[in-house]
């Protein structure tokens, strides 16, 4: 996997992870990240801008790091440890979504967020751009179908607390105090019908002004927070 960006890099090799291969633009003049990857003895690729944009577009800030395919999670391993509270995505498309949610469960400390494999974003060059060197400290668990993870879990004892604008509650108003397993939905369509059924509640974040709805990762952090808050 190719992830860009100076601070991306620099987090990768301060923390010495596997990285394969270094790759930067011509005149590149960092000298922090330079000593790093002469320290870590890596192999240096240099290319022109346009070669470095062409394999990463977007803000690459001249360096990309080839580095291994991000391992995830598998359920059964999930289930087994004592995690009390879990994000779980229903098809997010947006890398900088993941990334932020990422970034602020890691903040909240919530160690897990459960994601389908199908129909929605993983670990790319954005996410852990996005993320800002917080993926380590956060397992993601991939599952094969979400409505089936949902009842694995409601088994496991916990209580699934969905948002959505219709037919639900104040997010205020629901207790949070047992296990919670909270499920945030894709920007545009939201919580699947099928998931929405399988939740033991559906909150809704109230919205005061013209806008009918927050980015995802907006509402993410709110509902994590408002979580959090009930528990103490």
């Amino acid at each position: 996997m190719l992830v860009m960006g100076r601070n991306v890099a620099i987090d990768l090799l301060k923390k010495n992870k596997k990285v394969r291969k270094v790759i930067i633009q011509e005149g590149f003049d960092d000298k922090n990240i330079i000593s790093l990857v002469e320290k870590n003895n890596l192999v240096v690729e240099t290319k022109s801008k346009r070669e470095i944009d062409n394999l990463c577009p977007g803000v690459n800030q001249g360096i990309i790091l080839d580095i291994p395919d991000y391992k995830y999670m598998e359920l059964n391993d999930f289930l087994n440890t004592e995690d009390d509270f879990v994000v779980l995505l229903d098809h997010l498309e947006d890398p900088h979504n993941l990334g932020a949610i990422i970034r602020t469960c890691e903040a909240a400390g919530v160690k897990s967020i459960i994601l389908p494999r199908d129909r929605q974003v993983q670990v790319n060059a954005t996410v852990m751009k996005t993320s800002v060197g917080t993926l380590d400290n956060v397992n993601l668990v991939s599952v094969s179908n979400l409505v089936n993870t949902i009842e694995r879990l409601k088994e496991a004892g916990y209580w699934v607390v969905g948002t959505a604008l219709e037919n639900s509650i104040d997010y205020r108003e629901i207790d949070y105090s047992g296990k919670i397993a909270l499920v945030i939905g894709n920007e545009g369509k939201g919580i699947s019908e099928l998931v929405a059924k399988k939740c033991d509640f559906l909150a809704k974040i109230p919205m005061y002004g013209e806008t009918n709805s927050l980015n995802a990762s907006v509402a993410a952090g709110i509902m994590i927070y408002e979580v959090i808050r009930n528990r103490k």
